[in-house]
């Protein structure tokens, strides 16, 4: 078997010191059903993203990961409780704050229809600059990735080496995306949609990454819904 090479000039992580990711957005919550806007608001799953989690546990079952974490949202924690129990050894998820959404401010529990009666200097600014615009009261996607970068870094130093299972929000897989593929261009954001409990798949290492897989759904293929939509974009979350 011929042995395959990186293109030229690319220096892929050493494996045997990186860390191998694999990120799952939640089930979809009770608010992305309601088209509402949650952002840290903690909300439950609703039935439909019950099912989802237990159609991604289903095809998960019997892996094997160095660890499980899980974002203290329970959206994100019910996901990984669900997945966790199916998975060899049935490890402890382990809570991380860090891994939390977006904080979207004074937006939380609006629709859009609100938020453009409210807040149309706001979407103008948005849509000029997705990248820097904060939420009313909250964060921008600047202030995500960085606080996030923290937190994959903390976790790629603990486990190196190793492959982890981290459950979390859409505005957290694009920073996983930004981190692997060494930042993505500012307008490109909102064209990385993220359906609830899909699979995106990096590979961190200290000073390089590489995307392996992205938004893999193929579990939900028999459900009715799979939410793209959430709170980092200017539409429905």
């Amino acid at each position: 078997m011929t042995r395959r090479r990186p293109p030229t000039g690319f220096l892929p992580p050493d494996r045997r010191r990186a860390t191998e990711f694999w990120v799952v957005r939640h089930g979809e919550s009770t608010w992305n059903a309601d088209g509402r806007y949650q952002g840290q608001t903690d909300v439950p799953l609703s039935h439909i993203g019950i099912l989802q989690a237990a159609t991604l546990a289903e095809r998960l079952t019997g892996m094997h990961f160095d660890a499980v974490y899980s974002s203290d949202l329970a959206r994100a924690s019910q996901t990984a409780e669900t997945v966790a129990e199916r998975l060899v050894g049935g490890p402890m998820v382990q809570l991380e704050p860090g891994l939390r959404e977006i904080d979207v401010g004074e937006l939380s529990g609006l629709v859009v229809a609100d938020i453009e009666a409210r807040f149309p200097e706001y979407l103008r600014a948005l849509r000029a600059d997705p990248w820097t615009t904060r939420r009313p009261g909250g964060e921008s996607m600047e202030d995500l990735f960085a606080r996030c970068a923290v937190a994959f870094d903390r976790l790629r130093t603990r486990h190196a080496g190793g492959r982890v299972l981290v459950f979390t929000h859409g505005g957290v897989v694009r920073v996983a995306v930004g981190l692997a593929l060494g930042g993505v261009p500012n307008h490109a954001w909102a064209r990385l949609s993220v359906t609830n409990t899909s699979i995106t798949r990096v590979l961190l290492g200290e000073n390089s990454g590489t995307l392996l897989g992205f938004n893999d759904d193929a579990h939900l293929e028999d459900l009715i819904e799979a939410t793209e939509a959430d709170d980092v974009l200017g539409q429905a979350p």
